[in-house]
């Protein structure tokens, strides 16, 4: 959690909630993973006191086990409360030790709820928030579905700045579909990244080549099985992950709703995005399709739209870096020729544009990738130029973002990355002061 901020105003009136009464279940879960983590650090001992126990022992263990995982689960679940007031989110647990976490609203990045499968079939949803400075989410789990949704938007309220009294009449921010992706899309795209496909042949040659070497069946499949998983997760997995992929506008940002099993509901909040990239992987580019991934300070989001046709996705970069233009082809300049020394045949994917609103980099022959940095969001800009490229004069430009993402535009004549790296700081400084607020549902 947070640990964070100073009380605001109207701490008094501040009404303190519990989680959903079925939370307990989740809870009781710690003394039986520690029980099962004792046996799993000592197999054979575990193994051998098992064998000793007769089965009163056993029910025995079990009757004081079960009411004991209960009894845990409920009292970290009646010890646990929440609490919303004009500036900050207050979460208060601890069943010995008491903590309170002071989650300030100003300081909240993205509010997501997502439901795994069994909370789908009870009805429940976790709150997760991402918060500047944090390392992990914080999260409430589990509310009602309904109230969990009214938590959210009682939080983007209070944060873009709504009277107290008036929060709860505001409801949830109306939004409008702008991006759907069909299934069957999905899944045709995934079956053109070359990812796994590359680890299934491997899982079929690699085997093979171990078993003429050492005839042994264990070891075969000791490496086909991790490698035969791996296909099946960059493949299944991502299918399940991205499934019904929804974007829809709304004041508060652009929602973002997938899964197939579990079931996510994301933000990405208004002004906060530093950085977009548009993925074209070279199989894709044949359908014209592009995948867009984006970086955002402090938030765990880091797509945005797994596959859609080329324009499609432009539009939606454009709604989420609101006053951009994605540049064209025809608006980057390539390296100079003699860049081929430096790096061969490959020079020829890197490309640098940069307008009023963003630097943009290029590079990837087999797999282009665009990046996009609003000039608000560079943080510094950094030339390097290594002794291989001071002989052909070339040098690269960095440009730092919020989200510790650097992009690079290289293999840049050194007069030329000079003259972006000047021209390039004067911009960042003219951007960041006529910036949007990166306050929620402003505009």
């Amino acid at each position: 959690m947070a640990d964070s901020g100073v009380p605001g105003e109207g701490d008094a009136a501040a009404r303190e909630r519990r989680l959903h009464p079925v939370t307990p279940l989740r809870r009781a879960w710690a003394p039986v993973a520690i029980v099962l983590g004792w046996a799993a650090h000592d197999l054979n001992q575990a193994q051998r006191q098992l064998a000793q126990l007769t089965a009163s022992t056993v029910y025995l263990g079990l009757a004081v086990l079960i009411p004991a995982a209960a009894l845990y689960g409920f009292l970290t679940w009646w010890f646990t409360h929440f609490s919303v007031t004009g500036t900050e989110l207050r979460i208060r647990t601890g069943l010995l030790f008491r903590r309170t976490a002071h989650i300030r609203l100003d300081r909240i990045q993205a509010v997501d709820v997502t439901q795994p499968l069994l909370a789908r079939f009870v009805g429940v949803a976790k709150l997760k928030l991402d918060v500047v400075g944090a390392e992990k989410k914080d999260e409430l789990a589990y509310l009602g579905e309904r109230e969990a949704r009214d938590l959210r938007a009682e939080l983007l309220a209070r944060a873009a700045g709504f009277a107290p009294e008036t929060v709860r009449d505001v409801g949830e921010a109306p939004a409008e579909r702008i991006l759907r992706v069909p299934p069957r899309m999905l899944a045709v795209a995934v079956l053109l990244t070359g990812a796994p496909w590359a680890m299934l042949l491997a899982a079929v040659v690699v085997p093979g080549l171990l078993w003429f070497a050492t005839h042994n069946l264990w070891t075969v499949l000791a490496v086909a099985l991790p490698l035969v998983g791996g296909a099946g997760t960059n493949s299944l997995g991502r299918f399940v992950k991205e499934y019904d992929w929804t974007v829809c506008e709304s004041p508060d940002g652009l929602r973002i709703d997938h899964g197939l099993l579990d079931r996510d509901h994301e933000t990405v909040p208004p002004g906060r995005v530093q950085t977009v990239r548009i993925v074209e992987p070279l199989l894709w580019r044949l359908l014209g399709w592009v995948r867009v991934e984006l970086a955002v300070a402090g938030s765990s989001n880091t797509v945005l739209v797994p596959v859609a046709p080329r324009e499609t996705a432009r539009m939606v970069v454009e709604r989420v870096l609101p006053g951009v233009a994605v540049p064209g082809a025809e608006d980057f300049t390539r390296p100079p020729r003699r860049a081929a020394w430096c790096l061969p045949l490959w020079w020829r994917g890197h490309g640098l544009a940069t307008t009023d609103a963003v630097f943009a980099a290029r590079r990837g022959l087999v797999q282009r990738q665009l990046s996009l940095v609003p000039h608000a969001k560079v943080q510094s800009v950094r030339l390097t130029q290594g002794p291989w490229d001071r002989l052909w004069g070339v040098a690269g430009v960095h440009v730092d973002t919020g989200a510790n993402k650097t992009v690079t535009a290289g293999l840049r004549d050194a007069g030329e990355a000079a003259r972006v790296l000047r021209a390039q700081a004067d911009r960042s400084r003219t951007g960041r002061r006529g910036a949007r607020p990166d306050r929620w549902m402003s505009s």
